[in-house]
């Protein structure tokens, strides 16, 4: 569950959402992560049984990740859940904004 629901294995997932990414194509996609941190994040998404890893017979040689069956109905999920949250957003920002107008009187 942590590996899910971390900054970067959230992202990941919700990326490889998309299909299939070789790693320099992800890290690009996944904006602000470390070469080190997403290559941890996909390993472990790996052995969770969230991602595939297939290195590609090229020179030199590239590697694809891509969702298992349970990465993907897990992205799907996720991906719901982001856009729920994205549609919010307006409604969130207007209870903020009254919530600060209201000070911090009895907080």
């Amino acid at each position: 569950m942590q590996d899910i629901t971390s900054r970067w294995g959230l992202l990941a997932l919700a990326a490889l959402h998309e299909g299939p990414y070789r790693f320099g194509a992800l890290r690009r996609r996944v904006d602000g992560v470390s070469e080190r941190m997403l290559s941890q994040t996909l390993q472990r998404l790996e052995r969770d049984g969230l991602i595939t890893r297939t290195v590609l017979e090229q020179i030199p040689p590239k590697v694809e990740y891509a969702l298992t069956d349970l990465g993907r109905e897990t992205a799907t999920r996720l991906v719901g859940l982001i856009e729920f949250v994205e549609s919010t957003l307006p409604t969130v920002t207007a209870a903020r904004a009254e919530y600060d107008a209201r000070g911090t009187d009895g907080v």
